[in-house]
């Protein structure tokens, strides 16, 4: 006898190559990761569903580790749910973890930290156009991450953020901001208890700019105190952005960061 269809609210997992997409959020007229996953698990969940993602991505990012949360009525144990939802969706996206969670969890609003990497090449590869910012830095990790040094800590971050984007208003406290690489290949790996729209892409072109420029720490305190948008660079191209994995209270970093998927 198969077992009564029960309520209950889990936590996705979810990786996603953001290439073909129009961003996480659910939209009318554009294909977005949302929508892929909601249509999914309509098929295989009764009632309606509503997916809450941890990291609004913007249109072109990727994820190797974005959390969600849902409620569903089913049957499925979570491991089949998991088989059952990538059995369903396009391969540019896909389940890699299922758990039942506490019946109140929301995937963006419990969240306590979020880790954002971005990569960056020193030359076009066909390979990686798609996934890396093709731009030879005129620096090293060493004066990347000196620059890099005056976000640290809670600050107004309005510099960084899209005009209209401040919802909870422009502070955010970051606890991480590390510049790695070798060959001219360059990582920046960033966490913070909350993200600014565009925050991190307009943080990576303006730190380049003022390590490149020789100004450095200067010129990052400067245009972080300056509280204007137009004191900082041109975002720097969606597709080398990637969210990470996101921290919760009592559970922690979810998922443990994913080395072999980006690196």
């Amino acid at each position: 006898m198969a077992p009564d269809r029960v309520e209950a609210t889990y936590r996705l997992v979810i990786e996603y190559d953001g290439s073909e997409f129009h961003g996480w959020q659910v939209q009318k007229t554009h294909r977005t990761v949302q929508g892929e996953v909601e249509t999914a698990l309509r098929r295989l969940a009764q009632g309606p569903v509503r997916l809450a993602g941890a990291g609004r991505t913007d249109a072109g990012c990727h994820a190797a580790g974005q959390v969600a949360s849902v409620k569903l009525t089913t049957r499925l144990s979570t491991e089949r749910l998991r088989l059952a939802l990538n059995a369903l969706l396009p391969t540019d996206v896909r389940v890699v973890g299922v758990a039942e969670a506490h019946p109140e969890f929301h995937a963006r609003f419990d969240a306590m930290r979020r880790a954002y990497r971005y990569m960056i090449d020193p030359r076009v590869l066909p390979v990686r156009r798609r996934y890396a910012w093709a731009h030879a830095v005129r620096a090293g990790a060493r004066a990347l991450n000196e620059a890099s040094r005056p976000l640290l800590g809670s600050h107004d971050f309005t510099t960084f953020s899209k005009q209209g984007s401040e919802n909870g208003g422009p502070r955010c406290r970051v606890t991480r901001a590390r510049w790695s690489g070798r060959g001219g290949r360059l990582r920046f790996d960033i966490e913070s208890d909350r993200f600014l729209y565009t925050m991190v892409r307009r943080i990576v072109a303006t730190v380049v700019r003022a390590a490149e420029s020789g100004n450095g720490a200067r010129a990052v305190q400067s245009a972080l105190e300056a509280r204007d948008r137009r004191a900082a660079a041109p975002p720097a191209p969606a597709h080398g952005l990637y969210l990470m994995r996101v921290r919760y209270p009592r559970v922690g970093w979810i998922p443990k960061e994913s080395l072999n998927v980006v690196a």
